[in-house]
């Protein structure tokens, strides 16, 4: 399955032996499945069948489905809904007496209002109208999807190329850690000898100080890590399929790095300042696909 937005919209006509169906899909960024239904009364029996059907091709987003449906004009005459009437006329007026209005009630638009007309028997809808409704579902979603894929395959090429962005800029900080190491080690034996200066400390408790300033002194994990998350990134993407929620969880972890990254480059003169300055536009690229990737599904 290609990768696919959350955004999109398609919209089928079909007719049915009992008259003209119309169905649209509007679908945009959610964190799960939010699916909306905006039906006319005949087609509330089949509200669960329809929800069943999109729930199998769609994973992700807010998605507005709304049908009209219109018979055909052999029907059966139709009834009017009197009680429906009598309210609306009642309303009108109560309305045009309180603010002085002497027009008379707009009939027309009243007998367009829903539920005023129904169909003059009392017949079920037709048996097949659920399995035409599912059909008319399904090859509505499939044309979203169309659209959605489309709309996926452009993100992904940004997404891609914000990641080549970050893997040539991690090559660029450890070749500046590589020219930078001195710089490192002056900085770690002069937090040692600070720690060692005035104390009688053990040789083992010397050993783990001198781990622990070598661990926060050095940037070689964090460019190794990011090489990697990089890579994962990049396989993640050309799977396609469902990658919102793996990209977010992946890019929370490049973004820990970075700042680890940063926090360890502090005090060793215009190198620093450099992988400073590399590591931030790591970080900016890295929220650059975040935002592309929320509209990931």
């Amino acid at each position: 399955m290609a990768i696919r937005s959350m955004t999109g919209y398609a919209r089928l006509r079909r007719s049915s032996p009992d008259g003209e169906v119309v169905l649209s899909i509007k679908a945009v960024n959610h964190r799960g499945l939010d699916i909306h239904f905006h039906l006319p009364p005949d087609f509330d029996p089949y509200e669960h069948s329809i929800r069943a059907v999109v729930r199998r091709l769609v994973s992700r987003g807010h998605l507005e489905i709304r049908a009209s449906y219109k018979r055909n004009a052999d029907d059966a005459e139709a009834q009017l809904n009197l009680p429906m009437l009598d309210a609306y006329v009642a309303a009108w007026r109560l309305s045009a007496e309180r603010h002085g209005i002497t027009a008379e009630p707009d009939l027309s638009g009243a007998l367009r209002l829903p539920g005023m007309l129904s169909p003059g028997t009392d017949r079920d809808p037709e048996a097949s109208m659920e399995k035409f409704l599912c059909e008319l579902t399904e090859d509505t979603v499939k044309e979203l999807n169309i659209f959605r894929e489309r709309e996926g395959h452009d993100t992904l090429a940004v997404l891609l190329d914000r990641n080549a962005h970050i893997r040539a800029a991690v090559a660029r900080v450890g070749d500046i850690r590589s020219r930078a190491m001195p710089a490192f080690q002056a900085r770690m034996r002069e937090r040692l000898a600070d720690i060692l200066s005035g104390a009688q400390l053990d040789p083992q408790r010397i050993v783990q100080e001198a781990a622990i300033l070598a661990d926060r002194s050095d940037i070689g994990e964090e460019i190794a890590r990011l090489g990697i998350h990089t890579g994962e990134l990049e396989k993640l993407l050309n799977a396609a399929g469902e990658v919102g929620k793996k990209l977010d969880f992946l890019l929370q972890e490049m973004n820990r790095e970075t700042n680890t990254m940063l926090s360890k480059t502090n005090g060793i003169g215009e190198q620093g300042l450099t992988i400073t300055e590399t590591a931030l536009g790591i970080k900016a690229d890295i929220e650059k696909i975040r935002e592309q990737s929320l509209n990931l599904e």
